[in-house]
């Protein structure tokens, strides 16, 4: 069996060519260059407006990091650790905020005792300052957490406040 040829159809992708058959060539392929931008100081307003499609020859989400403000990881050497941060930017909130005493970054609350507070911890009972006044002792402030227990006694004092 052989191919029907229909009139005034055009086989671009065909490799066999009979005898007669006029190849049409269309002046190059219709998809125009793509334009690599090299440098992020580059207006790229001005460039998505004027190009369809345009590769970023760099990280548009990457801030170059300002030195100064690095830190080093205290656990850089420690085999066991599955993270290092190298370096933050910004504040924490968590550290360069106010927080209660169990969120604090500084002091970790699952690694050190109740008793430590930095500058920024209060106390989430009296909603004061660290230490508070019942901070210390086996039920003192210094171990309350956002569970019910602690909660109950949250409301009591700003009741008592009222």
């Amino acid at each position: 069996m052989g191919r029907k040829k229909l009139k005034g159809v055009i086989d671009l992708c065909s490799p066999e060519r009979s005898e007669g058959e006029v190849v049409v060539d269309l002046g190059g392929t219709p998809v125009r260059g793509v334009f690599c931008l090299k440098r992020k100081k580059a207006n790229m307003r001005e460039i998505e407006d004027r190009e369809d499609c345009f590769i970023l020859g760099f990280d548009p989400n990457d801030d170059s990091l300002d030195l100064p403000h690095i830190k080093v990881s205290k656990d850089l050497h420690n085999p066991n650790s599955d993270l290092s941060v190298l370096a933050e930017k910004g504040q924490v909130a968590c550290r360069d905020y106010p927080h209660p005493r169990h969120l604090c970054v500084k002091n970790c609350f699952e690694k050190t005792p109740h008793e430590n507070h930095c500058e920024m911890c209060f106390c989430f009972v009296c909603d004061t300052a660290a230490p508070c006044k019942k901070w210390s002792g086996s039920n003192g402030h210094c171990h309350a957490i956002n569970n019910e227990a602690w909660k109950s006694q949250r409301k009591k004092t700003w009741r008592r406040k009222e």
